[in-house]
């Protein structure tokens, strides 16, 4: 009988919503007037996504270490993460559901830049990354391409907030 892994069980579940969001997608309705980008074209290219990488995620070797069956509780947490303080990972998550609320209350005062790039460098120190210049770099160069990709090509209006342009 063939025995799946917990990565191929999520691409199948992964796989058949993709598949349904899919469907959904194509259900949206093209405007007659025409455009570069009509209001199907991301919820597509979403759906299109998903179904590519949950099929690699089904093809995914898994590592002969993480095969092999966990007997105890204790075995499933990684071994090199101290569990005590801000780095047990509760607190981590906790601490990101609070930079990402505070994210949402920022975005309009401070403009998406400015609240995109706090939110990531800050998310990036508290997971631990400490290359301060290469963090603020990367995510400053992210969020930069995607605010000018959202708003100088597809036209889509972002706050502006205390960065000018």
């Amino acid at each position: 009988m063939l025995r799946l892994n917990i990565n191929q069980l999520l691409a199948v579940i992964l796989f058949v919503s993709s598949l349904g969001y899919l469907w959904m997608a194509f259900q949206i309705p093209v405007f007659p007037i025409p455009r570069p980008v009509d209001s199907d074209a991301f919820p597509k290219m979403l759906g299109l996504c998903l179904l590519i990488l949950s099929v690699f995620l089904f093809l995914e070797k898994v590592p002969a270490n993480v095969a092999e069956d966990k007997t105890s509780k204790e075995a499933d947490v990684a071994d090199d993460l101290p569990q005590t303080g801000i780095m047990n990972p509760k607190m981590q998550v906790l601490g990101a559901s609070v930079g990402v609320l505070a994210y949402a209350f920022l975005i309009k005062p401070l403009g998406f830049l400015a609240a995109s790039i706090i939110l990531g460098v800050g998310l990036a120190y508290w997971f631990g990354y400490r290359n301060h210049v290469v963090n603020f770099v990367t995510v400053g160069s992210i969020v930069l391409s995607l605010y000018l990709l959202l708003s100088k090509v597809l036209g889509i209006y972002l706050p502006q907030g205390i960065i000018p342009f």
